[in-house]
């Protein structure tokens, strides 16, 4: 697949669920992509762009924000409060936002900074253990917690169970998201995200779809 095929199935994914054209946002994942792939995205014109891990970032896209402009990056992996700083710093969107430790180390940086990237709460829809995220019935009173502290929430974050439907977590995001006045709704994935447009994602998460699969390391 490409990039452009990407984008041609999200414009028809938005004219059958009757959105416009353009609402939704795809970030180009290129964790673990090589240099070369993620250059050659760049000068096909592409400016959105997610990674998992800050140190990665901090390896890769200083270099090439001196050759392109107005790249706006995603960081979609969890956060360690240690590299909060670091991560405001490269990042113009934060969608990891899972616990009040971290929302208190971001809302002391903003102050500090007097700016502040993006934020989205991570929600874990499917109660996973090992995986991160606010418990759904936690959300509204953490979303709550997170506006008291002047942090710009813009929206919810899903990562849904392999193993389940979907469009159940989708749904449950956008429900979790409306009854507290969010637009923003980070879901979907390479194999399931007509599905998340559907339900109302206004930010899709593609990457090897886009820049081949990923390299043995």
């Amino acid at each position: 697949m490409s990039l452009s095929e990407i984008q041609k199935r999200i414009a028809q994914a938005e004219e059958k669920a009757g959105r416009p054209g353009g609402t939704v946002e795809l970030i180009a994942v290129s964790k673990v992509q090589p240099n070369d792939r993620v250059e050659a995205v760049l000068e096909q014109g592409y400016r959105c762009f997610g990674e998992n891990r800050v140190q990665e970032a901090a390896g890769k896209w200083p270099a090439f924000r001196e050759h392109f402009d107005d790249i706006s990056l995603h960081l979609i992996g969890p956060l360690q409060t240690n590299k909060a700083r670091q991560a405001m710093d490269l990042c113009q969107a934060i969608h990891s936002v899972d616990r009040p430790k971290l929302a208190k180390t971001l809302a002391r940086l903003a102050q500090e900074r007097g700016a502040c990237p993006d934020l989205f709460v991570q929600v874990n829809t499917g109660e996973e253990e090992q995986k991160a995220g606010i418990m759904p019935e936690e959300a509204d009173r953490f979303v709550a917690e997170c506006r008291a502290l002047d942090l710009p929430v813009v929206g919810l974050m899903c990562i849904p169970p392999v193993d389940e439907e979907p469009s159940l977590h989708f749904a449950l995001l956008a429900k979790i998201a409306e009854r507290n006045d969010l637009q923003g709704l980070s879901m979907g994935m390479s194999g399931d995200f007509e599905q998340a447009i559907a339900l109302g994602a206004t930010h899709i998460r593609v990457g090897s779809a886009i820049f081949g699969e990923r390299e043995k390391t």
